[in-house]
């Protein structure tokens, strides 16, 4: 075994021994760092969040909030995290714990250390900054809307962090009233300095390995040579399987830090985005580029999963369910597929072939999706949940239409939670191209819209719903596309 440390709070801490499936709430846990709370150890509370050193674009570092209890633990070999602990002392408050205290934003305490965190990480958010003044707001306070506070705290930071004693607004108060990181306070001097580089990394316990290669050819290899290994990126779904259902792997390969896996390309006829690149970090870098995509990630998860989750590891698990494959489907990517002995590339709509199941080998990883320029220019995210924000869809719809002098010339819809896999609904494409764009056209659509599709029941939808919903989605973006004609005019 090589030699495994993560550096926490300032103090660099040995991993040796610890067993390969440990995740870094458990080990945090186990050294005395109790303030990392276990509430649901599938990454929808927020109470484990803890503070991650990663690579700002200048250079530096910035603090990124992660669920702890989703993290294997040799993930951070090498890496630096800050927890509630670190933040501040009962002597010494951080800001953040001081606004939170002095808003009465803590009832029973359970849930408070991983808001800190969340809030921390906004707080020293390097493009932060106070909104500028405005009519139509309260008197005495600059112009905000609603999801952003006076000083420009966006309260989507906290989309991940779950209140059991419905104390929101108190923890919004405490957010809203945040001021600027001191230049002495030592986590706003440290964002000056590059973030830990990754390392290779190789463990093994009892059997059990876990390993981050250095480069992609050495993963490949590996995949080639070792039936038993299981590729690990962001660790959003793999965490719960062993959190939940005690799921062990003999051997675990980390591939979330490959340089070759996190690229972002834009070239003239197609975007190239890497298939381990964080959803924060795509969301970033696109800056609104792709309109469905940019509709998407909100809807997606919470903050704190789209921290650590990967568009790779959404195709990657085949999920009926997942909510990037409808928009990819719309935007008619492809698959690139990477193996020791070369790359393919596949059609999306041609990578799904049955429940959690695809055309990708067992020695392939996705190193890349590929979405073809240009981009289709009505676009639409339709996401059908019992919650606004951090829930599993019921439906998913995602439209890309090109409608030239009043005719629809293109049409590329994807579904997903009505079928075994995503799909492209072909017969409704068909229904639309050629047509006239108006409400006698999308009513005809709608109804074939409503039959594509083998939806089922379950504790989220009945099938009868999720059809229900299928047929009003069409109508809803032609509402949408009437109503910006009409604000065009004006």
């Amino acid at each position: 075994m090589t030699d495994t440390a993560v550096t926490v709070n300032g103090e660099r801490r040995a991993l040796t021994g610890t067993p390969a499936h440990t995740t870094a709430l458990d080990w945090l846990r186990d050294r005395g760092l109790s303030g990392s709370k276990e509430g649901c150890a599938e990454g929808e509370c927020g109470a484990c969040a803890m503070l991650l050193a990663t690579p700002s674009e200048n250079g530096g570092t910035a603090w990124t909030p992660v669920n702890a209890c989703l993290v294997p633990v040799y993930a951070l070999d090498g890496q630096e995290i800050v927890t509630a602990e670190g933040l501040g002392s009962p002597e010494a408050l951080h800001p953040v714990q001081e606004k939170l205290a002095e808003a009465g934003g803590s009832q029973c305490g359970y849930c408070t250390p991983g808001f800190a965190c969340s809030m921390a990480g906004e707080y020293y958010r390097e493009d932060r900054a106070p909104a500028s003044g405005g009519e139509g707001h309260e008197e005495g306070c600059p112009a905000h809307d609603a999801e952003h506070g006076p000083n420009g705290f966006d309260l989507h930071a906290l989309s991940g962090n779950l209140c059991r004693c419905t104390g929101y607004r108190p923890i919004r108060d405490a957010a809203y009233t945040l001021g600027s990181p001191a230049a002495e306070d030592p986590l706003q001097q440290r964002l000056a300095e590059p973030a830990p580089e990754p390392v290779a990394t190789a463990a093994e316990v009892d059997g059990a390995r876990f390993i981050r290669p250095s480069t992609l050819a050495e993963a490949l290899r590996m995949l080639r040579d070792e039936p038993d290994a299981l590729l690990v990126a962001g660790s959003t779904d793999w965490g719960v399987e062993v959190n939940i259902r005690g799921r062990r792997a003999p051997l675990v390969v980390a591939i979330e830090q490959l340089p070759e896996l996190r690229t972002l390309d834009v070239h003239d006829d197609a975007i190239e985005i890497g298939a381990a690149l964080p959803l924060t970090e795509i969301e970033r870098r696109l800056a609104g580029r792709v309109p469905l995509l940019a509709q998407l990630f909100p809807q997606f998860a919470s903050r704190l999963i789209r921290n650590r989750g990967t568009i790779g590891g959404n195709l990657g698990t085949g999920s009926p369910i997942g909510d990037t494959p409808p928009a990819l489907l719309a935007l008619d990517a492809r698959v690139v597929l990477a193996s020791a002995d070369g790359e393919r590339e596949v059609p999306l709509s041609e990578y799904f072939t049955g429940y959690r199941q695809s055309v990708r080998a067992r020695d392939e990883l996705i190193r890349a999706v590929r979405i073809p320029l240009p981009l289709a220019r009505v676009t639409a995210f339709h996401k059908i949940a019992k919650r606004r924000f951090d829930d599993i869809s019921s439906v998913a719809v995602g439209f890309a239409l090109d409608i030239e002098d009043g005719v629809v010339t293109g049409a590329r819809i994807g579904l997903g939670g009505v079928a075994a896999t995503p799909l492209r609904a072909t017969a409704t494409e068909q229904a639309l191209i050629g047509q006239p764009w108006n409400i006698a056209t999308v009513r005809t659509a709608s109804e074939i819209l409503r039959g594509e599709g083998t939806p089922m029941s379950d504790h989220r939808a009945s099938s009868e719903y999720r059809s229900l919903m299928l047929g009003t989605a069409l109508l809803k973006l032609y509402s949408a596309t009437v109503i910006e004609s009409k604000e065009v005019s004006a």
